[in-house]
């Protein structure tokens, strides 16, 4: 399957192309001034003394990303990582630009995403299944091996209000990552639980890759992304300051954040 963000298809996907963005921008309209009530802003709205900034979360972005290839974006909060994330999945629809897509995407943006506290864990792994585009007879399948990854048997049928933020993470990170799929984007999915679920959240993310899975890390734990990427791409300001080599990329971002410090 071949699809573009706005109908159009500029560019030729070359062989091998899983993902490409083309000039691609992101521009938010914030007030200059904050509003403390919807009435204050509607009052000020039919005044016409409302007056905006623009806000660019994304400039000007263009790279692809190859089959099989992992990536990682990092840059500081605030640079346009999450956007980016976004922006390929569709959740969001850039103001200029291209995205180009070849084959099933699967975003890990925020795990829990959809999940009802008053419902059981058993009830929103079929909810968040639902969600995600699977049928009630495929999440049964897939449900004792959910369980078992989240090792989460114990509270299971416990209400979802009970667990902590923790154990959601790994729940719904847990329903995310067991899938087929060609284009995996994960944003900060190393943050869901203790040390030893992290390496068993690694192999896993590393079997994705074995199986020609292309991936979008967003980390801010640069040395995951360092031993994971093949390709680090910087961003700061939704601009793209630099791509390459995960060490030189990582080492120049870590040396300009420390000179930041000192000054």
């Amino acid at each position: 399957m071949l699809t573009d963000s706005n109908g159009l298809l500029p560019l030729q996907l070359e062989p091998g192309d899983r993902v490409v963005l083309d000039n691609v921008s992101v521009c938010y309209h914030l007030p200059r001034a904050g509003m403390g009530t919807l009435k204050e802003y509607l009052i000020r709205a039919l005044q016409g003394q409302l007056a905006f900034n623009d806000f660019w979360a994304l400039r000007n972005i263009s790279f692809r990303l190859k089959e099989g290839e992992f990536v990682g974006v990092i840059g500081v909060n605030g640079s346009g990582k999450s956007t980016l994330l976004k922006v390929i999945s569709r959740v969001l629809r850039p103001i200029s630009g291209h995205v180009l897509l070849r084959g099933r995407v699967a975003p890990l943006l925020e795990l829990g995403a959809g999940f009802h506290p008053d419902l059981t864990g058993r009830e929103n792994i079929f909810l968040n299944g639902a969600l995600l585009g699977f049928s009630r007879d495929e999440m049964k399948e897939k449900f004792a091996a959910i369980v078992e990854f989240s090792e989460l048997d114990s509270f299971i049928e416990a209400p979802l209000r009970t667990y902590s933020s923790g154990m959601i993470a790994r729940l719904g990170f847990t329903i995310a990552t067991d899938i087929n799929t060609n284009v995996l984007l994960a944003d900060e999915i190393f943050s869901v639980g203790d040390t030893e679920f992290i390496k068993k959240s690694k192999k896993r993310i590393q079997k994705f890759r074995k199986n020609s899975v292309s991936t979008i890390l967003v980390s801010h734990m640069l040395h995951q992304v360092q031993s994971l990427c093949d390709r680090v791409i910087w961003l700061d300001h939704g601009r793209i300051v630099a791509e390459g080599n995960p060490v030189e990329i990582i080492n120049a971002y870590k040396h300009k954040q420390i000179s930041l410090k000192e000054k």
